[in-house]
């Protein structure tokens, strides 16, 4: 399954949908490293790629929160966090592999798309929500 930004993922906050889009882009070429038995090294590569640019969208997200004054800032960090603690079981389950297993791709698809998905069309659309009121 790879993830697809389409209209049900837009926020209407261009900065955000265009670091979803890119986040989204990355995911499906970490998948699609897997996918293709491109090796463990290659991977890695692309979870560290994922997690450094998950870390500059979080931050991003959290510093237009803190400018609108969004009370539901501590609650966001925590997801926000809850999706790092993912990819760092990731990558551990990586390195006690040979290489990406199915059941890598599969820890992926629910730890990273489908929290990813969610996270936006709820979590995300609350805090644009609250931009346009």
């Amino acid at each position: 399954m790879r993830a697809e930004f389409d209209e049900t993922l837009v926020t209407g906050n261009d900065m955000i949908d265009s670091q979803h889009k890119e986040l989204i882009s990355r995911i499906n070429q970490l998948l699609d490293s897997c996918e293709e038995g491109q090796g463990k090294i290659k991977a890695v590569k692309m979870l560290d790629y994922l997690l450094d640019y998950t870390e500059f969208h979080f931050e991003a997200e959290e510093k237009l929160q803190e400018e609108i004054q969004y009370p539901g800032i501590q609650e966001h960090k925590a997801k926000h966090a809850e999706f790092k603690q993912a990819v760092k079981e990731l990558q551990e389950m990586l390195e006690e592999e040979e290489g990406p297993s199915e059941a890598f791709v599969e820890a992926v698809k629910k730890n990273v798309v489908d929290w990813l998905l969610n996270h936006i069309c709820v979590w995300d659309k609350q805090v644009a929500q609250f931009i346009r009121e």
